[in-house]
This record gives structure tokens, sequence and C-alpha cells, in this order.
């Protein structure tokens, strides 16, 4: 739970600024990802490289009158896919050193490499920037997007800012096997289904049941990510053993029609191994398994019909003289 200044209390994934950074979110699927990597074909061909960082809309146009360090910034952001020439230019220019880290982080992540990444983001956050950096940050990086895996397959584009770090961060620990940094990473983040998902997530890893079941107290289907954080609910009330709880979290997910395919099988999926943990075929009422039989009286007689004939074999040898 998050407490907000009128004394109200919201869960984490109850966000309730008008404007937050986050796009609509994507279920990566082996079909959606082969039709990204043609999209990032044909974004080449149209002029903008694939591997260089992501933009809403086209390049923020260069003031007239920038200084030198703004001028090589904005062309070690937008026209470079070389993560070394910004920690070039953070050793020139120890002011911009914390920002030119964060960019260059955002570049490896989006490149895969979770390590090298993790150390970037990590080393800017720690580094106080100048007000000459701050100021480029917030004239020139708003439009820079970062598509950051907030839960298995499920993926969000956040616009630069606290968010698209700290996410991008949690994601790159988690994949280092690093759950526990991974959850105090998105700890502090406003509240937002994207944060709730990295952040239950990281706490359904480290098997900390409760605290997702009550992170997610109230939540409904409104949308894919919010199917995605019931699906994590139902599979924390199921490791619980609350399985009433956990059929009516996957209700949910299932009711919504417009929630996406891949989450839907992933919801009947786990109805079919809720099932299976009660011993019934199906979570219709009438179908609870009756109680295994006792021991059949049938066994106990055989035993005592061959130990009679052994008996009987005995007493025959003896009579014949064996």
């Amino acid at each position: 739970m998050s407490q907000v200044p009128n004394g109200r209390v919201h869960t984490i994934f109850h966000d309730v600024r008008d404007l937050t950074p986050f796009r609509e979110g994507y279920v990566r699927t082996p079909v959606r990802g082969l039709a990204d990597g043609v999209n990032g074909v044909l974004s080449g061909v149209s002029g903008r490289d694939h591997a260089r960082l992501s933009l809403v809309g086209s390049v923020p146009r260069l003031k007239m009158l920038s200084s030198k360090p703004a001028k090589a910034m904005h062309e070690a952001v937008f026209s470079s896919t070389d993560p070394d020439r910004l920690l070039a230019f953070a050793r020139t220019n120890p002011g911009w050193a914390g920002l030119c880290h964060i960019m260059a982080g955002l570049l490896v992540y989006k490149h895969g490499g979770f390590l090298r990444a993790s150390e970037l983001l990590q080393r800017g956050l720690t580094t106080r920037i100048d007000d000459d950096a701050s100021q480029f940050s917030a004239m020139y990086l708003g439009q820079v997007v970062t598509r950051v895996e907030v839960a298995e397959r499920i993926e969000v584009p956040v616009l630069f800012s606290e968010e698209s770090v700290f996410l991008a961060l949690a994601h790159c620990l988690r994949e280092m096997g690093m759950t526990e940094a991974a959850l105090e990473a998105v700890a502090a983040l406003p509240p937002s289904l994207p944060s709730a998902l990295a952040r239950c997530t990281a706490a359904f890893s480290l098997e900390r049941h409760r605290d997702v079941v009550v992170w997610t107290e109230g939540l409904l289907n409104t949308d894919d990510l919010s199917a995605a954080l019931l699906l994590i609910r139902a599979r924390s009330q199921r490791a619980r053993g609350d399985f009433e709880s956990a059929q009516a979290a996957l209700r949910e997910v299932l009711r919504r029609r417009k929630t996406n395919l891949a989450l839907k099988n992933d919801a009947l999926t786990d109805r079919a191994l809720l099932a299976l943990d009660q011993g019934r075929r199906t979570l219709t009422p009438w179908s609870r398994r009756a109680a295994p039989p006792a021991v059949l009286e049938s066994v106990e007689v055989i035993r005592k019909d061959a130990e009679m004939r052994r008996l009987w074999e005995n007493d025959f040898r003896q009579l014949g003289g064996e």
C-alpha cells in the first residue's frame, strides 16, 4: 500500500497522476517478435537506425545558441549507437557524467547487455549533474522512450523519467538473479501498473506471496497490464493454498473479452493446474473427486488364502514323510 497527501490509501497499481510516462503495454509473443523485427528493418530504411535510442516523434532540434557540451551531448544521444561515445564525453565533462552514464545504460539495455547496463545505470543514479546537464535533460530527453520488460513477456514503452531508469535497472537485476535488489529498485516508484508488475514479479520470485496478495487487493481487469498482474496474484494465492480466491482472480482475467489471447491461455492453464491441485477434473461444483477408498478387503483375503495354502502344504509334506 502507499499513502498519498490527502490521507487516502491506494494500492501500488492505482496511479492518480493525470500524465504518466507510460505508453500502451505489449504482450510479447513469437509472432509479435517477428513483426517487431520487420518493423525495425523498415524504420532503418526510413532513416532512423534501429540500434539508436528510440524516440516519440522526430529528433528534437538543437537550439542555435547551445553550448559546445550541449551540442556534443545531442550528437552522442541522438546520432550514435555506441555507448562508449557517451562515456568518453563523461570523462571530459564531469558535470555531465551522471546523465551520460544513464543514457549509455539505457542504450546498452536496449542492446540486451544487462550486466553492463545495470552498472552504468547505478553509477549514473549516484552521480550528481550540473545545471547545464539538468536543463539539457528537461529540454531534449523527454521524447526518448525505453521499452522495458516489467514482467515475463510484458513490455511497456516508458518515456525518459525516473520510472524508465529504475524499471530498466530492475529488469537487469532480475536477469542477473539479483531479485532482492530488483525489488528494492522499484519499491520507491510512484504507484502505477507497470511498476506494480515489476514489483510483484520480483516478490513472486522471492516467494513473498502474502505481499503480492496484499498489494493487488481490489484489482480489476481493465487492460492487458492489469490482466497480467491478476495472473501473478492468482499464482500467489494458489501457492498459499487459497484456491477459491485464485479461481476468482482467474475468472476476472477471462471476464474481459478483449484481453490478450496469450494471457487468456495462461489463465486457462492456471485453472487446469488449480483443479489438479484440488484433485478435481474441472473447477465445477459437481467435479469434486471422491475420497480414495480404504484398502480393499480382497487384498487381505488373498493374503489369508496364501497363508492357509502354505500351512496345508507343510502339513501334507509331514504326513507323506517328507
